[in-house]
């Protein structure tokens, strides 16, 4: 059992999605009441991460105010960050200034203001400070036209130029970045869609949906649709459907790219089957690998940068880290939250980052709807030096040859 994660952020709202900056060190999260009159507000929130005192810590530098619209989903390209409120999704842009130098943009903002009293966490572990974050709102577009419209998914592309948006209306949308115009749009799946992945080359996008459909796209071609449970023959496709789709790189071989997909069960039973995790190829798209992942529901997917673990997250509020090439389970935390877990992100991998890290090999957030920001930690996994690795080939080489020869004395 891995140790109760630390609570780095509570917020004064329920928090849906969160994403981390790689040049940075800021966690951004967000979330709300929506436009209930319930007294919840909304907004996304920057949190600064640092090392102090040898322990991973977040200081609270700005509060985005968005009004009555709560944000359910979220992108980040460099300094510009995609979010899905409502039927819309709105583009911003931040600008991060150094404390103690003049003319910060926060304090002269004409824009949303920065609010107060914004839920310290637990044990004093988040504070104010440590520069100013001002942020700019630049577009806003319609992005799903169903009666109940909400934009569920959205990613930019690796490069940047490209963003994706689909929701209830099971549209794809696709606009070119910055400017939000939109490129293409097609019906590509009867109902929500769930989650969206678009590939490295900006090529192919694949979209899961609540109708029990995964496909993969080329502009708006269907290239095929995924069939997870082929080498499953005893597990109806009809009973699951596809929760989450993932891009990732594989460790070690920066040629090759990984998919990997969340299947849940589609109906509640009595006796809670096992939702799975697979590995695709993501060159042809077939399955390489099929696992079980437990039977509590999982709610949200994430690949690390290198592509070497998942994180998962699931409705009754637990977390779990696999090992993405044997999709084993390394890391698990039953009800680390109290309810649903919205959405997780790990660390990335770059400079700042492995600063962050402080020696551990990852670290990822979890939000929930309770409100918090969690911190899982992936200690360094201990590996034999090479030397007792080459004493340890010599002992079996020699131990199969006594072997041999006690077995056929004529042997050598």
């Amino acid at each position: 059992m891995a140790p109760r994660p630390t609570e780095l952020y509570r917020a004064p709202f329920p928090l849906y999605t969160v994403r981390l900056h790689p040049r940075r060190g800021l966690a951004i999260t967000a979330g709300g009441g929506g436009a209930a009159k319930t007294g919840i507000g909304n907004g996304v929130h920057f949190l600064k991460l640092e090392q102090i005192g040898g322990r991973l810590s977040a200081s609270l530098l700005h509060c985005h105010d968005t009004e009555t619209r709560a944000t359910m989903s979220m992108a980040l390209s460099g300094d510009f960050i995609a979010a899905g409120q409502d039927h819309s999704c709105h583009i911003l842009r931040l600008c991060v200034r150094a404390a103690g130098k003049g003319g910060g943009d926060a304090a002269a903002e004409k824009g949303p203001r920065r609010r107060k009293g914004a839920g310290p966490a637990e044990r004093g572990e988040t504070r104010s400070g440590g520069g100013e974050v001002s942020v700019e709102s630049l577009h806003r577009v319609r992005t799903d036209f169903s009666p109940d419209a909400l934009q569920k998914a959205v990613r930019f592309s690796a490069d940047g130029t490209l963003l994706v948006t689909g929701g209830a209306d099971g549209f794809l949308r696709l606009w070119e970045f910055p400017s939000m115009k939109k490129a293409l749009e097609f019906k590509a799946h009867d109902g929500e869609i769930e989650d969206i992945t678009l590939g490295p080359d900006n090529k192919q996008v694949v979209t899961a949906g609540r109708d029990l459909q995964c496909r993969v796209w080329q502009r708006d071609q269907l290239v095929t649709g995924l069939q997870w449970n082929e080498n499953l023959p005893g597990v109806p496709s009809t009973a699951y459907r596809y929760q989450a789709c993932r891009f990732g790189a594989v460790e070690d071989d920066c040629g090759a790219l990984r998919l990997y997909t969340v299947q849940v069960p589609h109906k509640r039973e009595r006796r809670p089957p096992p939702c799975y995790l697979t590995k695709w190829d993501g060159g042809t798209f077939l399955p390489l690998l099929t696992r079980p992942c437990g039977s509590e529901v999982i709610s949200c997917l994430s690949v690390s940068d290198s592509g070497t673990f998942l994180g998962l997250g699931t409705v009754t509020g637990s977390v779990a880290v696999h090992i993405a090439f044997s999709l084993q389970r390394l890391y698990y935390v039953k009800e680390a939250h109290g309810i649903v877990v919205t959405d997780v992100a790990f660390v990335p991998e770059s400079e700042q980052g492995r600063e962050l890290l402080a020696g551990n090999e990852a670290a990822l957030l979890s939000v929930a709807v309770d409100s918090r920001c969690k911190l899982h930690l992936l200690p360094a996994r201990r590996s034999l030096p090479i030397w007792l690795l080459l004493l340890l080939c010599a002992a079996l080489i020699v131990g199969s040859i006594v072997l041999l020869q006690i077995a056929f004395p004529g042997f050598l």
